[in-house]
């Protein structure tokens, strides 16, 4: 004869168990419809895609310390900003790549942000020594409206002007070649300003002095 204890006990664990299966059970639905609303809320199209246009970039030649025109054909987004923060990191990717004629490791990624700020009148005058070159068609402007000449701060990462080779003539190369790259593919940006980690830092690798405002037409080549 089965004692009454063991009776009780082999109810209650069947209970128990029964329990536990209805709410496994309960679960695994739980689980089925919210897989089931994460498929419906999936994106169903392609993100979009900048469209592709002609880059003018500046590209530093260290065999005659020279800058030598390119085009390139880039996705550029219309964000002022966005948009000279890709042309930039075009360039630095052709330095960086294995037959570049001026090698500077770190590639796009060594540009963190480009800013573009509104001179104020009093530095518009220095800022446009020459009549001012024609806006190249499709250049947007900040906020989509026409506006006077631009500062342009650019944040190199701190590994980029770590890793850069030392010497007057590389740095200010690679300094120019930024400037008159901004310059050819946003002509309001007349003016120049570095920053590195965010911060101002007092040269690029000993050299080309960071500290200071660039004329941005200055850097580029004159026929």
């Amino acid at each position: 004869m089965i004692p009454r204890y063991q009776t009780i006990l082999f109810i209650v664990l069947l209970a128990a168990s029964a329990v536990m299966g209805t709410v496994l059970w309960q679960l695994r639905e739980r689980a089925h419809q919210r897989l089931l609303a994460g498929e419906d809320f999936a994106p169903t199209s392609a993100p979009q895609v900048a469209p592709t246009e002609q880059a003018t970039l500046l590209v530093a030649n260290d065999a005659d310390n020279s800058l030598l025109e390119e085009t390139q054909s880039l996705p550029l987004p219309q964000d002022p900003g966005t948009r000279a923060r890709v042309v930039l990191g075009k360039l630095l990717d052709l330095y960086a790549s294995p037959d570049a004629a001026h090698p500077v490791a770190g590639g796009a990624s060594s540009i963190l942000q480009v800013f573009l700020l509104p001179l104020p009148a009093s530095d518009r005058a220095a800022a446009a020594p020459a009549p001012a070159k024609a806006a190249a068609p499709g250049t947007p402007s900040a906020g989509g409206q026409p506006t006077g000449p631009e500062l342009a701060v650019v944040n190199l990462a701190g590994k980029f002007a770590a890793s850069h080779p030392s010497g007057l003539e590389t740095e200010t190369l690679t300094v120019e070649s930024i400037c008159a790259t901004l310059h050819a593919n946003l002509p309001r940006v007349t003016q120049v300003r570095f920053l590195v980690d965010g911060a101002q830092r007092t040269s690029l690798a000993g050299h080309a002095d960071l500290t200071r405002t660039y004329l941005a037409v200055e850097a580029a080549p004159h026929p």
